[in-house]
């Protein structure tokens, strides 16, 4: 599926939000959300994937080139609200899917609007990277942008310094990590601030959850799975074997055709 267009929507409060749309403007189709440390170039490769819905829209969220700034009175709420919009716009909307960030935020807007079916890819919940927000406000503050990917990497991910090393080696790639760290600290402050419903996504008339198989039953990404998975009533519990918390970099095909399979009738 090719990307069709480019669309900036006003979201208020002097910002505004950037989609890209793959397959068939105008009609009902799959709206992706993604999540920190992420936008929505990142997803061109599962939109690209994807089949079984004849659009996908991937929202580029507020805080990311060419999208606006995240401003001063940024929540979670912002976030619900910024997807609602995408809502309106695209009505008829089939399906929502969002991954890590992401997720919760579709499975919060799948509380308030009705939508067929809200898949999410490893979600998270407060109080996910807590631990790391002192460091990651400090490195903030300086501007410190290679000191915020090794936070992100090692102390909440946890992955090895070897790791963090290997993604320096790319400068290229190191580069996009130190720009999608910008609104980082900020949003996982967002994400802590508010505490989830005790029941998510209840307006969907299905739900969906993925862990990836390296994740299941281990911090960070998969015991903040299972925080979700007990909010979300009735949901289907899928994985995608082999893959961790970066499978739309690592594995978009095989995430795209995890989602074929999921797309409702």
């Amino acid at each position: 599926m090719e990307r069709t267009i480019q669309k900036k929507l006003s979201v208020g409060g002097g910002s505004w939000i950037t989609v890209d749309v793959y397959g068939e403007p105008g009609t009902a189709g799959l709206v992706v959300v993604p999540g920190v440390m992420s936008d929505a170039y990142a997803w061109r490769r599962v939109a690209g994937a994807v089949t079984a819905w004849p659009s996908v829209v991937v929202v580029n969220r507020r805080g990311r080139t060419p999208s606006g700034p995240l401003t001063d009175s940024y929540s979670l709420r912002t976030e619900v609200e910024d997807l609602c919009v995408v809502l309106d716009e695209f009505a008829g909307t089939r399906a929502l899917f969002g991954w890590s960030y992401g997720g919760l935020i579709a499975l919060l807007a799948a509380g308030e609007r009705p939508v067929h079916q809200v898949i999410a890819y490893e979600p998270v919940m407060r109080p996910f990277g807590l631990h790391a927000l002192p460091d990651l406000k400090a490195a903030q503050e300086t501007a410190d942008w290679d000191r915020c990917v090794e936070i992100v990497n090692r102390r909440i991910s946890g992955f090895s310094a070897a790791h963090v090393e290997g993604l320096r080696t790319d400068h290229d790639g190191w580069a996009v990590l130190r720009r999608l760290s910008g609104p980082l600290c900020t949003e996982l402050g967002a994400l802590n601030a508010t505490p989830p419903p005790d029941v998510m996504a209840r307006r969907a008339d299905r739900a969906d959850l993925i862990i990836g198989g390296r994740n299941r039953g281990t911090a960070p990404y998969g015991t903040s799975f299972d925080d979700v998975r007990r909010r979300v009533a009735r949901a289907g519990v899928h994985e995608l074997p082999g893959q961790g918390h970066l499978a739309h970099i690592q594995a978009p095909a095989a995430l795209g055709r995890l989602l074929d399979t999921l797309a409702a009738g």
